[in-house]
């Protein structure tokens, strides 16, 4: 398969952030995870995956309910967590590389809820003076909530990757590495199995 001639010239890269709320103005990001999606004979396979522990911003906001629901402890000793900048950079710096690989144009973020990641990674890449990297366009996404709205009639990511037949850990759940490989492998089942023959 051609991916890029595939998706309109773009790499699709599914990513998941956890962060210190719902703001992306105020509120921390403190976990990222993406993983490429790269062809695999006339199908879509998930690909390579790159994963942070981010460090909070200065004056960001943490909230109580967003640690309750993603279990993170920012103050851990071993979370190595690693500067915003230093996250975004080194990820841009990959994600062009696969972008370069498969002669795509651009990476295409995709995720469930999928404008919340792309809100929260502009405003982290304009924070960090970096929008110059920025590798993903910067509205258009591929959302795995409409995909399994359509496609297994459930919204939730859990219930959507187990109507499609995949495995899903409810007590994994909320860590970007974990969500992120599930995203990765619900997109891949729904584009495989409802793409017209011939793409």
């Amino acid at each position: 398969m051609n991916i890029a001639k595939r998706f309109a010239g773009y790499l699709p890269v599914v990513v998941d952030c956890e962060t210190g709320g719902v703001d992306p103005q105020k509120d921390a990001l403190l976990e990222v995870a993406a993983q490429i999606i790269k062809p695999d004979a006339k199908k879509i396979a998930m690909g390579e995956i790159f994963h942070y522990h981010v460090e909070a911003f200065p004056g960001s906001i943490i909230t109580d309910e967003a640690l309750s629901v993603n279990q993170i402890r920012p103050d851990h000793p071993f979370r190595f967590a690693v500067p915003e900048s230093d996250c975004l950079i080194d990820m841009a710096m990959k994600i062009r590389e696969h972008c370069k690989r498969y002669r795509c144009r651009r990476a295409v973020l995709v995720g469930h809820n999928a404008h919340f990641d792309l809100a929260f990674l502009i405003a982290a890449y304009k924070r960090c003076d970096a929008m110059k990297l920025f590798p993903f366009h910067r509205f258009m996404v591929f959302d795995t909530v409409t995909l399994s709205a359509m496609f297994v009639r459930e919204t939730v990511l859990a219930r959507a990757v187990v109507r499609a037949g995949l495995a899903f850990d409810i007590n994994e759940a909320h860590s970007a590495l974990y969500d992120v490989d599930r995203t990765a492998a619900l997109f891949c089942h729904l584009v495989n199995k409802h793409s017209p023959s011939g793409f």
